[in-house]
């Protein structure tokens, strides 16, 4: 199962706003605050997604010792760990997953209760 793109998950906003569903029930009320969230969460991805997604590109680069695309790099790394050319619990690779997951969770769950611990590990 993949995640919608931003593009996809405007779209579907767009045809729940032009939806005129008549009376109000909780099911629209409920779909309408999945609707919000989604606003928020676009919102957040644009402010800070490309910031999130550089940071990544770097780490992995000086990770890897290679410059290269976004994807190119992030498959670099599963095959060097598939291969065993980096072991899991290097800790380079393990600050680069912390801070990419951390990065990750301001963007899609901003109030994650777990967040402090996270921060003060």
């Amino acid at each position: 199962m993949r995640c919608p793109t931003a593009g996809e998950l405007q779209s579907a906003l767009v045809a729940f706003d032009r939806d005129d569903a008549g009376p109000v029930d909780p099911r629209r009320i409920f779909l309408a605050r999945v609707a919000d969230n989604a606003r928020a969460l676009l919102q957040r991805e644009a402010a800070l997604g490309e910031a999130a997604e550089a940071g990544e590109r770097a780490r992995l680069a000086t990770l890897l010792g290679v410059e290269g695309d976004f994807t190119v790099l992030n498959r670099k790394l599963c095959d060097a760990l598939r291969s065993g050319a980096m072991e899991p619990r290097d800790p380079a690779l393990l600050a680069h997953l912390r801070t990419t997951a951390m990065a990750r969770i301001a963007i899609d769950q901003p109030g994650y209760c777990g967040i402090e611990a996270l921060l003060d590990g």
